[in-house]
Order: structure tokens, then sequence, then C-alpha cells
């Protein structure tokens, strides 16, 4: 349990408000709160520096609200990723201050600085943009700068070089195409920076559900990518701040 949270804990008993058997078994915990349904990682922020995210889809607001409040409790942020709006309202109602994006569907606490520089989020196409979106919120929620650069295919690739300088600015670069997923190339061979590849399930029948972006993504000739999970924004943004972390030394 992190300094604040543990004075936090120890007031609340001083004042009555939460029983000393009670803080007890908080504090004999292995490092996870076991809400029955879920067992919590409170330990995580320790291990890897980020708190555990919550994959929203398939939890009810009511789970939801039980382990973003035990998150909480253990002096974590609470970032929540696939929430539809009414789990978001729900959820708001019991946690305040928390944030909900519906285009990313991402339900977060507001961030606190961590990146040593930015990170940008280049779209092909408009129709990417959920998933682009769940890649720059989450990144913005774990403490980075973010730069949006969207819809810039292949399709029309002057409007990416319109964009080249602000992309060769960033830290890392997270790409995210459907179709046939040929703009994380393109921009791999264009920066000295890593790129991180998110294929999209956007894309007529042969695209089989962004199977052929991950393929063409897998394959591709440009050193300096990596490559993700279809539609995994969360994935991309993820190691793209922890890429993005600043050395020993190094200022925010």
């Amino acid at each position: 349990m992190k300094p604040d949270a543990l004075a936090e804990l120890l007031s609340r008993v001083a004042d009555g408000s939460v029983a000393v058997a009670e803080a007890a078994g908080r504090l004999q915990t292995a490092g996870f709160a076991d809400l029955a349904y879920a067992k919590v990682d409170t330990d995580r922020p320790r291990r890897t520096g980020y708190p555990e995210a919550v994959y929203g889809a398939g939890k009810s607001a009511e789970q939801i609200i039980g382990i973003g409040r035990a998150l909480r409790e253990s002096g974590a942020r609470i970032l929540v990723t696939r929430v539809d709006p009414e789990k978001a309202d729900a959820v708001r109602r019991e946690i305040p201050g928390l944030q909900y994006d519906p285009t990313s569907r991402v339900l977060r606490e507001p961030a606190r600085g961590v990146g040593a520089g930015e990170i940008s989020v280049v779209s092909a196409g408009t129709s990417d943009l959920p998933v682009a979106e769940e890649a720059a919120v989450t990144a913005e929620a774990l403490g980075n700068r973010v730069t949006r650069v969207y819809d810039v295919g292949v399709a029309g690739i002057h409007r990416l070089f319109a964009q080249l300088d602000t992309i060769r600015r960033a830290r890392v670069v997270i790409v995210v195409a459907g179709m046939e997923g040929a703009l994380a190339s393109v921009v791999g061979g264009l920066v000295n920076r890593p790129v991180i590849a998110v294929p999209t399930s956007v894309g007529y029948g042969s695209s089989l559900h962004g199977v052929a972006a991950l393929l063409t993504m897998l394959n591709s000739c440009a050193a300096g990518i990596s490559v993700v999970n279809i539609d995994n924004g969360f994935g991309a943004a993820y190691t793209a701040a922890m890429i993005n972390r600043p050395s020993e030394g190094e200022s925010e």
C-alpha cells in the first residue's frame, strides 16, 4: 500500500469510519483485493510503474464500481477500457472525478505527467478513430503528451507528408490502420523513432476483420516496427508509454 493510501486508511481507523479488523485485513492482503468476482492487483504499480487497467466489456457497472473503489483505496489510478456510455454514467455517479470519452470508450482519472517526450498517434482513416482514440486517451491517462495526426492514409499520401514534421517530433509513434494496413510501413520508413503498429478491423470482406492489416504489418519491410493485436489501441499505448518513460536523471 502506498504511503498516502496507508495514511488515509489509518486516519479512517482513527475517526471510526473503518473498523480495526477491516483495516488489518487490507494490510494483510498479498498484493491484491479479493472481491470474489475479481482479484484486483493492487501491487501492480510497484512492480510495473502503472496500475492495473480494467477491461470493461463483459463486466457490469456494479463490478466496475467495485474494482474502481478497490483501486482508488489502494492509491492507484483508475483506467477502464471498452466501456459503453450507460455503464460509464453509472460508474461516474458512484466514483467521482472520473472522465469518460465516448469515442475511445475509455473511463479514467485525470492524468499525471510522467512522459519524457511526445507520443504521436497516426491513423489511416476516420473509421479507425475509435481504436486511435483508445490509444491516445490511454497514453494520456498514463501521463503522456499526445499529438494526433488523423486521416492520413496511403490513398492520399500527400496528407501524411504534410504532417511529417509533427510526427517526427514524437519520441514514439503509434500507427493505426485497417484495410491493407500499409500506413505503418510507410511511416516506419520515414521516421527515426520506434513505431507501434495497430491493425484495425476496418475494411471490406477480404480484410478478414483486420487479419489482412495484421499480416501486412507483421511482414513490413521497414525496420523498427512492432505490432500489437487487432484493435488493441490500449496495448499500443501502454508499450509506447513504457518507451516514453524518463530514464533516471531525465526530466519529465
